[in-house]
């Protein structure tokens, strides 16, 4: 399957989210290391592993990681997941949502795992205004990169991203949803809150829901 262009840019609130004291952290879809890159600024000690299904990825990747796997954590062997038994940090940077089996994914790690450990993810929004906005206009078209991205294989919401964690082991105990300045999103808001009071739902929450494009959690192990 096509990837995800790699870049350079890190995610700054995924980061802040990586506990500063991890020791043995596993990055999935490392893109470019770029993540590890400013990781390595904050604990410099630390063993960094970056797993990232593109070869030219990885290989990227290793100017940051202390190592790295090409590898599809979907196909990883029981040898891979025995080996990552000391890693108490697993880190998704808009990754959960390009698995075909993400709940299985996170109760392999939930299996492995130290009792201390954490899930530290970014995952994109499909409640997203710009969404629900396509979807009443009838597009629903994809695109390179973005909400719309058309290597996603799964979709989720606020709602839905806390049961998928609670589901596999783990519960969200922080949360940061990242919003952005888009004002034509004004234009559909009204909208959302009133679709929402008519199915009987609670309208405010409708549109907090509809702002973020994108979530950053910590999950700990249950």
């Amino acid at each position: 399957m096509e990837q995800t262009p790699a870049h350079e840019h890190h995610n700054p609130d995924l980061l802040r989210f990586i506990p500063a004291d991890a020791r043995h952290i596993i990055e999935i879809g490392c893109s470019s290391g770029a993540l590890a890159r400013e990781f390595k600024k904050i604990a410099p000690t630390c063993d960094y592993l970056g797993v990232d299904v593109d070869p030219a990825y990885a290989a990227l990747a290793q100017r940051y990681c202390d190592s790295t796997l090409a590898l599809d954590v979907e196909q990883a062997g029981d040898e891979f997941w025995r080996a990552q038994a000391t890693r108490a940090c697993w880190v998704f940077g808009d990754v959960l949502e390009h698995l075909k089996d993400p709940w299985a994914v996170l109760r392999k790690i939930r299996a492995v795992i130290p009792a201390h450990g954490v899930v530290v993810a970014c995952i994109p929004n499909v409640q997203h205004w710009s969404i629900q906005a396509r979807l009443a206009s009838g597009s629903f078209d994809y695109q390179a990169e973005g909400l719309m991205d058309k290597t996603h294989l799964r979709w989720f919401t606020r709602a839905s991203l806390i049961k998928m964690f609670d589901e596999t082991g783990f519960k969200v105990t922080e949360g940061m949803p990242r919003v952005f300045d888009e004002p034509q999103r004004e234009k559909a808001l009204p909208v959302i809150e009133q679709m929402a009071r008519l199915l009987g739902a609670d309208p405010k929450q409708a549109v907090a829901d509809a702002l973020p494009i994108q979530y950053v959690v910590k999950a700990v192990v249950k």
